[in-house]
């Protein structure tokens, strides 16, 4: 018996350990969909909303190894496309390793794992400095050919998506971009999607005047949302189409901007996406549902600015309904976004060529 026990202690001591390898966040391997700056160690940072991660290797553990300035959410799939609901998520507060897979497996098999920050710039900015496996790394899925770029405020944050309930105050956990129009679009059409947007924020005027003289079309220009410098260099994959939903906060808290003032700054958002992409270039300006006066000033702005390819569509008061398909704070929940969705997607079809299909809308 004695000499069984030895024999099976050496023969476990003869198996090696599971090899782990660790790389920078900026590894070539490592897909990276959104706004990010990389550091000289390698480490990946960002602020927005949605910027997602693709990491593809073999065995049973990944870990993140990540640090933040606040407290961001974030959405985790794990071998499987990304979809309105997550498989777990996760949480970075401050320096930490965070495991997003860990199985038990006798032999290493390939795995994927997409990861979405869910919360916006205000609730921290991120940097992920290294990933670990239990086995390799592998060269995940690259930016896919379709390509759409979203400018917007709380609606293209997700704030509130995650409730039901519209006298619910906003909370972070709440706050979900895979459950907006934006992601419902992306996933319909089998599109990368990059959210520039923040909660408040309008074009000429922010929600009850904040940060006046800071609007989106100035943040549409940064790296980060929250830090007007770096500037972005727009470089790598340009986006199929620039979809711009602005507006609701300009007319906030029973006020409104002259119409004067709202032009300026929306052709200069126009214009800085025209820079950047080229005349050929489409936009879809999406007025709000929330009263005529926005439809009629996004209206006159897409008929007046003398830009080509720049479109218009306006969301009807009824494209949802105000009780059953609000989250928190009176937002869209995922119903109401939903049904964004549907009124959207004919449009953005016909501007891009890429047809419709007989598929779920989710």
């Amino acid at each position: 018996m004695k000499r069984m026990l030895i024999a099976l202690l050496l023969a476990a001591a003869a198996v090696p350990a599971a090899a782990r390898e660790r790389v920078p966040a900026a590894d070539s391997r490592i897909t990276f969909v959104g706004r990010t700056l990389v550091s000289e160690t390698g480490a990946v940072s960002f602020d927005w909303s949605a910027v997602t991660a693709r990491i593809a290797f073999t065995g049973g553990y990944l870990a993140l190894e990540a640090g933040d300035t606040g407290k961001d959410y974030f959405n985790v799939w794990i071998d499987r496309e990304p979809s309105a609901e997550p498989d777990k998520v996760v949480v970075i507060d401050r320096d930490t390793t965070v495991v997003l897979f860990r199985q038990k497996e006798r032999k290493p098999q390939p795995h994927r794992i997409v990861i979405q920050k869910r919360t916006e710039a205000e609730q921290g900015r991120v940097t992920f400095r290294a990933f670990e496996v239990e086995g390799t790394f592998l060269q995940a899925d690259g930016l896919r050919d379709r390509f759409i770029e979203f400018v917007g405020d709380s609606y293209t944050c997700g704030y509130g998506s995650e409730n039901s309930v519209r006298e619910d105050p906003f909370r972070p956990a709440d706050e979900n971009p895979s459950k907006t129009y934006a992601d419902i679009l992306g996933r319909y059409f089998g599109a990368d999607v990059l959210h520039i947007s923040h909660s408040g924020q309008g074009i000429d005027r922010n929600y009850d005047d904040a940060g006046r003289g800071w609007h989106m079309p100035q943040r549409y220009l940064q790296t980060f949302d929250l830090a007007k410098e770096p500037a972005w260099g727009f470089e790598g994959k340009k986006p199929d189409i620039t979809v711009i939903y602005l507006g609701t906060n300009d007319f906030s808290t029973n006020r409104q901007p002259a119409f004067s003032a709202f032009k300026e700054g929306y052709i200069r958002l126009l214009k800085a996406v025209k820079a950047h992409y080229g005349d050929a270039h489409p936009i879809l300006c999406v007025a709000p549902m929330h009263s005529p006066d926005h439809h009629d000033y996004i209206r006159r702005v897409v008929e007046s600015c003398g830009l080509p390819n720049v479109f218009y569509a306006g969301l009807p008061a009824q494209v949802h309904d105000n009780e059953a398909d609000l989250g928190a704070s009176w937002h869209p929940n995922y119903s109401g976004h939903l049904k964004k969705a549907y009124s959207l997607i004919p449009v953005v079809s016909t501007i891009t060529g890429w047809p419709m299909e007989s598929k779920p809308v989710e």
